[in-house]
C-alpha cells in the first residue's frame, strides 16, 4: 500500500518556507478580497451551497456564507458573532479559504491564536465526517438500479460524454507528459484525473439541481438519469484506479484490494441491505421506523467507514455503498435523510470546506507554472471535451438546441465530490499543494460559471406558455372536455368528485379526468411519476396512495361510460409539484386544471404555517404556469376522510358572480357546461355593471356583452336558470350585494379571480391575504361569510404574451 501524507502537514511545510515568507501582506490582501467579496455579494443571484460555504467562515459551526452569497443582508447578531472571531474584514466573506495560509493564516500569530497545532487535527476529523455522511445521505437518496429502466439515449449521451473527455485528456496529458510533474506522469495518476473529469457525480448534482429546481423537469430527469448511469461508470474506475495505484510497487496489493472490495460490498449488499429490507417489511404501514434501527445504521456508517480505510479501500467508499444499499423513500430512507441532514448541512458539512480551504493555499503557484501549465492544460481538455460531446450527442438525438445546451451545462457541474477526490489524491501523493490549489479553484470557477448559465437558459415554465387557447370558453360544446384535478391532501378527494358530479356527462359532453395524486418526495433523489393504468402497484410505495387510487376508480365505475377516470400519481419536491400538474396538463391537452385548497388556508384556528405554505405555494404556481385555464376549489364543508362514491341530492343551487373581464367568462363558460344539460342544478347569474359605465373597458365590455347575451338567449325560457343586474359605484356596494344574496342556501359559489373594472372593487384591495382566490373569493371563501358552500374560483388561460401580466 502507498504511503499517505497529511494534507494539512504540506500546508504547514508551504507556510514555513521561504517563498510564504517572502509575498506580499496578508492584511492588505485580505482587505481586498473581503471588499471584492461583499461587492460580488449584491448580486440577485443563488451560488450552489459547495460554492458559496467554501468561502465561508464557518470557524465554530457559525454559517456566516447563507448570509454573505444569497439575497439577504445578514442580521446584526451573525455580524456581531464574526467580528467577535475574526475581525471587521472577513465578516461578508473571508473563510474557508480565506482563514487559510492563502491568507489569514499566513500570520504565525494568528494562525497560532485561531488554530492551535491541535485544531487542524479536529478540523481534519470532523471534515471528513462530514464527507462521510455527505456521501452516505447521497447513496440513500440515489437509486443505483434505475439505471435498469434508463432509456437507451441516456445511455448514448452518458457513454459518449464519458469515452471523449477521457480519451482527449489522456492524449493531452500524452503530449505533454515530459513537462509534468513525476508523480501525475504516471498511468494511475493520468487515469483518475481524466476519469474524474470525464464523469458527473450524482451527489454533486442533485443539490444544484434542487437549487435551481430542476428535479421534475424533463430536462432534470434526463440529467439524473446519465448522473446514475455515469456513477456506475464512475464507481468501477474508481476500483481500477485504487487497484492499479496500490500495485504500482506491489502486484500482490492489487489483488488484496479486489478481494477486499469483494468481501465488503458483498457484506453490504448482501446481508445489511437484506436485513433492511426485513426492517421495512416489519414496519407496519403509516408508521415511522423504529428509532433503534435509525440509530444503528447511522452508527454503522462510522463502523464501515473503519472498515473499508483498514482495508485499504479509501474511507469514503464504505459510506457510499452503505446508502445504496439502503432502499430509497420512506419509511427507511426518509427517515434517515430526515435524522441526519440537517445536522450535516449545518454542522459537518461547514467542517468540510473548511478543510479544504485551509489545505488551498494560493501562494504556492507562484513558481510552479512550468509543472502546473500541463496539467491547466488537461483539466481545460476536460472540461471543454465534456460540455462539447455532451451538447452534441444530445443535438444527435434530437434534443432542441437549448435543452442540449443545458443539459451540457448541467454534466459540467463539479463540487464536494471532486474536493474530496483532490484530498483522496494528496494522501497518496499523486497531488501537493499547488496542484490541488489550481484544481480546486478550477473546480469552483467552472461551476459558479455555470449554474447562473444554466438558470438564464432553462425556464421550467417555458414549455407551458402556449399561443392556442385551451379554455372551456374555446372548446366545442359538444366535445369531450379534459380535466386534470390533483389531490395532495386525503380530504381534497370528496369535495373534487363532488365538482365532477355536478359537471353531469352525457353520451354529446363526455368529459375524461385525470387525477393526478401528489406526494412530496422525501428520502429519495429521483423524482417519481407514475401512470396507474400500465403500471401494476407493488410494494410499500403503492400502499401510500391505493385508497386514493380506488375511490377515484370506483366513482368513474359508477358514473358510466360517459366519464372517464385516469388516475396517476407524482413523487417530486414541494416547489415543483405545479410543474407535474402543468406537464400532465399539457400532453392530455386539458381545458381547466381543478385545484383544492384545504380549509387550513381559508380558516385561521386550525393547520399549521408548514402546511398552508405548502398548499399556498401549490395553487399560487399553479396559476401562474398553467397551459390551460384553473379552478381553484374551496370546500368549506367537512367531508369524511373515506370516499368510495359520491351521493346526489336533489336539487343544486349554484350562483355565479359575473364582474366582468376573461377570467369571469371562463367561469360562465363553466356554469354554461354544467346547467346545459343537468335538470338538478339551478343556476343564478348575477352581473356587476359599473355606474354609468364607470372604469368600464370598451374591447373587455363588449367581450361580455356578447357572452352574456349569447348566454341569456339560451336559457331564456329555462326556469333553473335566473340572470340579475346589479349597478354599483364602488367596492363597498358590491359587496353589500353579495352579502344580500347570502340568504339562499347556495351549494356553490362561482367567481373570476381577477377583474378588469377597478370600479367594482375599489377600496377592497388591501382586504386580500390570498392572492390566489382573487378579492371577491377570499371573501366568500372565509369564514367570516356565513355560508358553507363551496367556492369556484375561475382564471382564464394565461396565453404566452400575457405572462408578464400575472398578478
Amino acid at each position: 500500500m502507498a504511503a499517505k501524507q497529511d494534507p494539512l502537514c504540506t500546508v504547514n511545510q508551504w507556510r514555513n518556507s521561504e517563498k510564504a515568507r517572502n509575498l506580499s501582506n496578508a492584511g492588505e490582501l485580505s482587505l481586498y478580497m473581503s471588499d471584492e467579496i461583499q461587492r460580488k455579494s449584491t448580486r440577485r443571484f443563488l451560488w450552489p451551497k459547495s460554492v458559496k460555504s467554501l468561502f465561508s467562515p464557518n470557524y465554530g459551526g457559525a454559517n456566516i456564507s447563507h448570509h454573505c452569497l444569497s439575497r439577504r443582508a445578514p442580521p446584526p447578531e451573525a455580524i456581531r458573532a464574526a467580528k467577535d472571531h475574526l475581525g471587521d474584514n472577513c465578516v461578508c466573506g473571508n473563510g474557508g479559504i480565506i482563514l487559510g495560509p492563502s491568507v489569514l493564516c499566513r500570520n504565525e500569530k494568528f494562525r497560532m491564536y485561531m488554530f492551535p497545532d491541535n485544531g487542524y487535527y479536529v478540523i481534519k476529523n470532523m471534515g471528513v465526517v462530514g464527507f462521510m455522511f455527505y456521501l452516505f445521505i447521497s447513496g440513500v437518496k440515489m437509486d443505483i438500479f434505475a439505471v435498469r429502466k434508463a432509456d437507451k439515449k441516456h445511455w448514448y449521451i452518458a457513454l459518449f460524454g464519458v469515452m471523449v473527455p477521457l480519451c482527449c485528456g489522456i492524449a493531452v496529458a500524452f503530449y505533454w507528459r515530459k513537462s509534468m510533474a513525476p508523480e501525475l506522469v504516471k498511468a494511475s495518476a493520468v487515469m483518475g484525473i481524466t476519469s474524474s473529469l470525464a464523469m458527473t457525480a450524482f451527489p454533486v448534482l442533485y443539490p444544484i439541481m434542487k437549487e435551481l429546481n430542476l428535479l421534475s423537469s424533463e430536462i432534470g430527469r434526463v440529467a439524473l438519469s446519465i448522473a446514475v448511469i455515469g456513477d456506475v461508470i464512475g464507481m468501477n474506475g474508481v476500483v481500477i484506479f485504487e487497484a492499479s495505484k496500490q500495485g504500482e510497487n506491489r502486484p500482490i496489493a492489487a489483488l488484496w484490494y479486489i478481494i477486499s472490495l469483494a468481501v465488503v460490498q458483498a457484506s453490504i449488499f448482501g446481508g445489511v441491505r437484506q436485513f433492511m429490507i426485513w426492517i421495512i417489511r416489519t414496519t407496519p404501514v403509516g408508521k415511522p421506523v423504529d428509532q433503534v434501527y435509525v440509530i444503528g445504521i447511522l452508527l454503522g456508517v462510522f463502523v464501515i467507514a473503519f472498515v473499508a480505510d483498514a482495508l485499504g479501500l479509501a474511507i469514503a467508499n464504505g459510506p457510499l455503498w452503505l446508502g445504496l444499499a439502503v432502499p430509497d423513500g420512506p419509511p427507511l430512507g426518509a427517515i434517515l435523510v430526515e435524522k441526519s441532514e440537517t445536522i450535516l448541512t449545518n454542522i459537518f458539512m461547514p467542517f468540510s470546506y473548511m478543510y479544504v480551504g485551509m489545505v488551498t493555499d494560493l501562494s504556492s503557484m507562484s513558481g510552479h507554472w512550468e509543472y502546473l501549465r500541463p496539467l491547466l492544460y488537461v483539466v481545460l481538455t476536460g472540461y471543454i471535451m465534456k460540455m462539447v460531446s455532451t451538447l452534441a450527442i444530445a443535438r444527435f438525438l434530437d434534443l432542441t438546441i437549448r435543452d442540449s445546451l443545458t443539459l451540457s451545462l448541467i454534466m459540467s457541474l463539479r463540487g464536494e465530490v471532486e474536493f474530496l477526490l483532490f484530498i483522496h489524491w494528496m494522501d497518496f501523493k499523486i497531488l501537493k499543494v499547488p496542484e490541488f490549489t489550481m484544481l480546486v479553484l478550477l473546480t469552483i470557477a467552472v461551476t459558479v460559471i455555470t449554474a447562473p448559465l444554466i438558470r438564464i437558459l432553462h425556464d421550467p415554465a417555458r414549455p407551458y406558455m402556449l399561443n392556442t387557447r385551451r379554455t372551456i370558453q374555446h372548446t366545442l360544446p359538444n366535445s369531450e372536455l379534459h380535466l386534470v384535478t390533483c389531490i395532495n391532501e386525503e380530504e381534497n378527494l370528496y369535495g373534487v368528485m363532488n365538482l365532477l358530479e355536478l359537471l353531469n356527462p352525457t353520451a354529446s359532453t363526455p368529459i375524461a379526468v385525470h387525477t393526478l395524486r401528489l406526494i412530496e418526495l422525501v428520502g429519495r433523489a429521483n423524482p417519481v411519476f407514475i401512470d396507474h393504468e400500465s403500471e401494476e402497484e407493488n410494494g410499500a410505495e403503492g400502499c401510500r396512495f391505493s385508497s386514493i387510487h380506488n375511490a377515484v376508480k370506483i366513482f368513474g365505475e359508477a358514473r358510466g361510460e360517459y366519464i372517464t377516470m385516469h388516475s396517476y400519481t407524482a413523487i417530486s419536491p414541494k416547489r415543483s409539484m405545479h410543474q407535474d400538474v402543468c406537464e400532465l396538463a399539457l400532453t392530455k391537452q386539458a381545458c381547466l386544471i381543478i385545484v383544492p385548497v384545504p380549509r387550513v388556508i381559508i380558516d385561521h384556528t386550525i393547520g399549521t404555517p408548514a402546511r398552508k405554505s405548502t398548499s399556498q405555494s401549490l395553487s399560487f404556481n399553479v396559476l401562474k404556469h398553467a397551459p390551460c385555464s384553473v379552478g381553484v376549489l374551496v370546500s368549506k364543508k367537512e367531508y369524511p376522510s373515506r370516499v368510495y362514491g359520491v351521493l346526489r341530492s336533489s336539487m343544486h343551487h349554484f350562483i355565479l358572480l359575473f364582474l366582468g373581464g376573461a377570467d369571469c367568462r371562463e367561469a360562465l363558460s363553466y356554469a354554461d357546461r354544467a346547467a346545459a344539460r343537468c335538470p338538478d342544478i339551478s343556476l343564478t347569474v348575477v352581473r356587476f355593471l359599473s355606474h354609468e359605465n364607470e372604469g368600464d373597458i370598451e374591447v373587455e365590455k363588449k367581450l361580455d356583452d356578447q357572452l352574456v347575451t349569447s348566454f341569456w338567449v339560451k336559457y331564456e325560457a329555462n326556469e333553473h336558470v335566473v340572470y340579475r343586474e346589479a349597478v354599483v359605484k364602488n367596492g363597498e356596494e358590491t359587496m353589500a350585494v353579495i352579502h344580500a344574496m347570502n340568504n339562499v342556501c347556495y351549494d356553490l359559489w362561482i367567481v373570476g379571480r381577477n377583474h378588469v373594472n377597478p370600479v367594482l372593487i375599489q377600496g377592497l384591495s388591501n382586504w386580500t391575504e390570498i392572492g390566489e382566490l382573487g378579492v371577491i373569493g377570499e371573501y366568500i371563501a372565509s369564514s367570516d361569510f356565513s355560508s358553507n358552500a363551496s367556492v369556484l374560483v375561475v382564471q382564464q388561460q394565461i396565453l404566452r404574451g400575457q405572462r408578464k401580466e400575472f398578478r
